[in-house]
């Protein structure tokens, strides 16, 4: 059993907390925020992860997993601490580190044995020597210490099982002897594990989310040419997937990405990159490409319904993606914000990210069903593919409409079952849109 300590208990460190403690660790789980601590105690979580509450208590009651807002308390005999604080996006782009800046100087100040410190926060590259310079400077007196670089690969609505069956972990470190302990600390995931030095593990990082924001991107451009030439972007997508250069994964095209990862990892790692005189073209088109993908669902929208003015729409679906109640940076803020300002009543539902969405969408009406939200609506945008969505009586929810119009934002519907239940549907980059016959379209695959 195993010392650790982990500082932040956000959706990277109440996971990894909970995680390490069921493989048979004894955790302390950390942060300043006195309320979101005394909750954990009380049993009540901060985030919506599935299982991670199931996960918290067992270990709470078995003893291997307990929360402070003390530094000294949790440094206590620690072994490993993990630094998992956020790193939000600053004025510029770049990642705002103050967070970090003030957990490695309470680490420091509070180190009481030989220690390992790992990053797992997303951070820029050259943070893990910044991180050691601060723990130096801020020592009461020489202890022995080592940073690692072990950045998290969690997807929010499957962190869990990401933790504990991961693809990789990396490991960056300039002292080998300190990566290989970490390492023994992984070993019982029985993943490949990388050991690199600090500023390439943190590279890998922010290298591997730029490469499937690019994915994203790029089968959202290749659906706006499908939309122009008749073709179905999910046919597309499915056809080059089974290339094994290419690969099925982000390529469901849609409404981009968002949450708290990707938009500002990009944002920080081409940053980084003008900041050291690099022209990042590529990051800058994946942004973009990004960018216009919210205003020009409005934009059809508003086709669609020959204007805005007195139209209700009803939003299915709120946070980022689904299986999380994450808020951040989720394409319903925006899209609702300019339905509004439009003029346009706003109606929405999500199965889980009501409560966090209130504080974002205050004067979004949010109702208790698909099928309440639904009635007198001009139109219906789906936003997020919750899988409660795919199988709504559709009959029921047309018959209930002002008018049967769907948009269609995550391509969740068939353009021509929805055509045959009488709606005027729209997807993203499905160049038929159900207004082809069957006949014709199999005419067109043979072709």
């Amino acid at each position: 059993m195993k010392q650790i300590s982990v500082v932040g208990v956000g959706y990277v460190g109440l996971v990894t907390a909970a995680c390490f403690s069921d493989l048979g660790n004894k955790v302390v789980a950390l942060d300043i925020d006195e309320e979101r601590i005394a909750g954990l105690k009380r049993g009540e979580m901060p985030i919506y992860e599935p299982g991670l509450e199931e996960l918290v208590n067992r270990n709470v009651d078995a003893g291997r997993l307990s929360f402070t807002t003390s530094y000294s308390e949790a440094m206590q005999g620690c072994e490993f601490v993990f630094i998992c604080v956020g790193t939000p996006m600053g004025t510029d782009g770049e990642a705002e580190m103050k967070y970090v800046r003030a957990a490695a100087g309470s680490i420091a100040e509070n180190i009481n044995a030989p220690l390992i410190v790992i990053n797992k926060s997303t951070v820029p590259v050259g943070t893990g020597d910044w991180v050691a310079n601060i723990i130096d400077d801020h020592q009461p007196k020489p202890i022995d210490f080592a940073v690692v670089s072990c950045p998290e690969f969690l997807r929010e609505g499957a962190a869990i099982a990401d933790f504990m069956d991961p693809h990789r972990t990396v490991l960056g470190s300039q002292h080998r002897d300190a990566a290989d302990k970490v390492a023994q600390l992984h070993l019982p995931l029985r993943s490949p594990i990388v050991i690199t030095d600090l500023r390439t593990a943190e590279m890998i990082k922010y290298a591997s989310n730029a490469f499937l924001a690019t994915k994203i991107s790029f089968i959202n451009e290749i659906a706006n040419i499908c939309e122009t030439l008749g073709a179905d972007v999910k046919e597309v997508a499915a056809g080059m997937g089974f290339d094994p250069r290419i690969g099925p994964a982000f390529l469901n095209a849609g409404l981009g990405y968002g949450g708290s990862c990707f938009p500002k990892d990009i944002k920080a790692l081409a940053f980084m990159a003008e900041e050291m005189g690099n022209d990042a073209k590529i990051l800058n088109s994946v942004m973009s490409t990004n960018d216009i993908r919210r205003n020009m669902v409005v934009e059809r929208l508003g086709d669609m319904l020959g204007g805005f003015e007195g139209r209700t729409v009803g939003i299915l679906g709120l946070a980022f993606k689904p299986n999380t109640d994450d808020m951040r940076d989720a394409p319903s803020i925006d899209i609702a914000e300019a339905l509004m300002e439009a003029g346009v009543q706003v109606r929405a539902y999500d199965p889980v990210a009501m409560d966090a969405a209130r504080e974002w969408l205050p004067k979004v009406e949010m109702m208790p069903d698909a099928y309440t939200l639904a009635e007198g609506c001009d139109a219906l945008l789906v936003i997020t593919e919750w899988n409660e969505f795919m199988q709504l009586d559709m009959e029921r929810i047309r018959d209930s409409m002002a008018q049967p119009v769907i948009f269609d934002g995550r391509n969740v519907y068939d353009p021509e079952k929805m055509s045959a239940l009488g709606f005027e549907y729209r997807g993203m980059g499905r160049g038929y849109n159900g207004q082809l016959s069957t006949e014709k379209k199999t005419e067109a695959h043979a072709a």
